[in-house]
């Protein structure tokens, strides 16, 4: 073969392109790397955003088309984690609205010598919602489950207000809890019966009476494994029989109560 007929020599190694190109990619590698990890998601605040975007396209379905949630994101370097809070405007409004009730029912009992079931019930909000808290005594016999006749004026009147126009779509708990003294009878062989009992008769009569919409309302008995006091006292096992009416809000975090 003459030298005219050979192959031009080819220059080893890769195309001198590959490099700078190879390096662009890598510093956009880098780039992203970078980006990620400097960023942080907080979960309430994507919520928030998505929820000023309800009804807007019709897309999603729901409420108001603007939340009226603070929506800025500070514009600082700084990480802050907001923090869900139950006390929207119509529970602080549910919250007032009983504890006038329950203050004028206290005046008007006093003034009468009557007995006063109303100044025993606590109303306090917490990660669920509003609870408007029951002792036993207030709604039944010692190791009984039939509501006392004295204690459904105070029933009807919630039952009314959760009716009313501003409070109708809330969703109800109705949730039953005793001491850890055990009780065994015909009727309660346990703990467990008795507080199941004593919720659902208090949920019964909301609808069959207060004509509520059973769809918004549910009943769970919690025997003695939620106390909110010591057991070990008299005083603390008293507060620790009760029911909770939980009038759950779009916020709640979690629909298990808690306990101390």
């Amino acid at each position: 073969m003459s030298k005219k007929d050979k192959c031009p020599e080819c220059k080893a190694g890769l195309p001198e392109w590959m490099a700078t190109y190879g390096d662009l990619v890598t510093l956009l590698m880098c780039f992203f790397v970078l980006l990620f990890a400097f960023s942080e998601i907080d979960a309430q605040k994507f919520e928030a955003v998505m929820e000023s975007f309800q009804g807007s396209a019709g897309i999603l379905s729901g409420g108001t088309t603007i939340s009226q949630e603070n929506l800025i994101f500070e514009a600082t370097p700084e990480v802050t984690t907001s923090e869900t809070s139950p006390v929207t405007e119509d529970i602080q409004q549910l919250k007032e609205q009983i504890e006038a009730y329950l203050e004028d029912n206290k005046e008007k009992n006093q003034n009468q010598s009557q007995d006063n079931i109303e100044q025993d019930i606590i109303v306090e909000i917490d990660t669920r919602g509003l609870i408007i808290r029951f002792p036993d005594k207030a709604l039944f016999d010692s190791g009984k489950a039939d509501l006392k006749r004295e204690s459904m004026d105070t029933l009807d009147f919630l039952g009314g207000l959760l009716n009313s126009d501003e409070f109708n779509m809330m969703a109800i708990r109705v949730e039953g809890h005793t001491d850890n003294v055990p009780i065994n009878t015909f009727r309660f062989p346990s703990n467990w019966e008795l507080s199941t009992t004593r919720a659902t008769n208090v949920l019964k009569y909301f609808i069959n009476e207060a004509k509520m919409n059973p769809q918004r309302l549910a009943a769970s008995g919690y025997g003695e494994y939620y106390p909110i006091e010591d057991n070990a006292t008299r005083e603390g096992r008293s507060k620790n029989r009760r029911v909770d009416i939980v009038i759950l809000s779009k916020h709640f975090e979690s629909v298990e109560p808690t306990s101390n």
